[in-house]
């Protein structure tokens, strides 16, 4: 059954009548990263040394003041949902705070995946309608940024807008890989085109919404009701909401982002870490404001050989390096022998490369090995990954 806000507060139940509750979507497969989303979902995926995806939208929600989360889990969820926990290690679990892990319901009426992003929070309402927001920041569970939602926010309710939607200026080339967004020049949103193989601006959505509740949820029950429909923001829900005239916003996003959904783009999201830019490409110029929280490993400190070379790295705690290790980001416990070489690679958590071993324009995976004398050659076109660990064990 589901209830309504008022229902709720006949029950007892808990209000907080909060500004502004965030959704999480992080039930995707994530098939385009291939093994190392076989048993663990995109957002639990490793990155940057010390981090998951995760870690990243969980941490603007923090660092914008933002209590209540929900974050919708599906595929592969144990571990995401397990790392997750009560929210704790981005300060979400406090008194006046809520981070619940959402999973699809089994209910009088059946048991169901969710069937796209829109009937995700759809079918939790009932959870929107306990925390009671004004507005609600819809966010993708897969994307590295470091921001806060602050600005957007005023941009909705300076506008008195129905849905702000986030925008991220993209080449011209690569615009058919988004939803994209025309604009007048006030920011009003006039036309929206979902991954059109002509596009006519380059303005692509980020998949980060701020609704006002009261419209998504009329949105959201007309859309379950479509039989026609996919369920899904891009697809539908956006759509109609313009041909109805809904006030919609473009909010331009002007700092570091990045969609990791390929082998080659997290390899990529990665070195980008080692760029000595002043902006959110190198994780040190975020730790003010905008920390990103994480999991600690409880690790030793790393360890680098009197036989070592290293160049240009970022290397963990728990790491030992006996051999040859540049412009690598090199995550907690790795073991590099000596004799070994890596060029350009990510090693995730636990990797062990061993002695005389090449590993040159690749991603290993957690857990995996690499043999003495093994050479792993990948391109800087096309990465190599190497993923024969246990995964789902970290």
């Amino acid at each position: 059954m589901m209830y309504h806000r008022e229902e709720f507060k006949k029950k007892g139940f808990r209000n907080m009548s909060t500004k502004l509750a965030a959704m999480i979507l992080a039930g995707g497969k994530g098939t385009r990263l291939k093994a190392l989303t076989r048993k663990i979902a995109k957002p639990a995926v490793s990155y940057g040394g010390k981090y998951r995806i995760i870690d990243f939208p969980l941490s603007n929600c923090a660092n914008s003041g933002i209590n209540d989360v929900g974050v919708l889990t599906q595929y592969e969820s144990s571990v995401l949902n397990g790392y997750i926990g009560n929210g704790e290690k981005w300060g979400l679990n406090g008194v006046r705070s809520l981070t619940s892990v959402l999973t699809p319901k089994q209910t009088e009426e059946g048991s169901a995946w969710y069937l796209g992003t829109a009937d995700a929070i759809y079918q939790n309402l009932d959870w929107l309608d306990m925390v009671d927001p004004e507005y609600v920041l819809i966010l993708s569970g897969d994307h590295i940024y470091s921001c806060t939602y602050n600005d957007m926010l005023k941009t909705a309710e300076k506008n008195k807008a129905d849905c702000v939607i986030a925008v991220y200026e993209v080449p011209m080339e690569e615009a058919s890989r988004f939803g994209i967004l025309v604009t007048d020049e006030k920011g009003n949103i006039v036309k929206f085109q979902e991954k059109p193989k002509n596009p006519i601006s380059n303005l692509a959505s980020m998949g980060i919404y701020i609704f006002k509740y009261s419209t998504l949820r009329a949105a959201l029950k007309e859309d379950a009701k479509d039989e026609n429909s996919e369920h899904d923001f891009g697809k539908n829900v956006i759509p109609k909401m313009l041909k109805a005239k809904k006030k919609m916003v473009a909010y331009k996003y002007k700092g570091y982002w990045r969609d990791v959904g390929t082998v080659d783009s997290l390899h990529a999201a990665n070195m980008d870490l080692l760029l000595k830019k002043n902006d959110a490409t190198n994780i040190y110029t975020v730790q003010g404001a905008n920390k990103i929280y994480s999991a600690d490993t409880h690790s030793g400190p790393q360890y680098i050989g009197k036989k070592a070379k290293v160049k240009d790295c970022l290397i963990n705690q728990g790491a030992m390096i006996l051999g040859e290790v540049d412009h690598c980001v090199i995550s907690s416990e790795v073991v590099v022998e000596e004799g070994a070489v890596c060029k350009n690679a990510v090693l995730m958590h636990g990797v062990h490369i061993g002695k005389n071993a090449k590993v040159f324009n690749a991603l290993v995976g957690p857990a995996s090995r690499i043999e003495d004398g093994q050479e792993v050659n990948g391109t800087e076109d096309d990465i190599a990954l190497i993923a024969n660990g246990d995964m789902e064990d970290l």
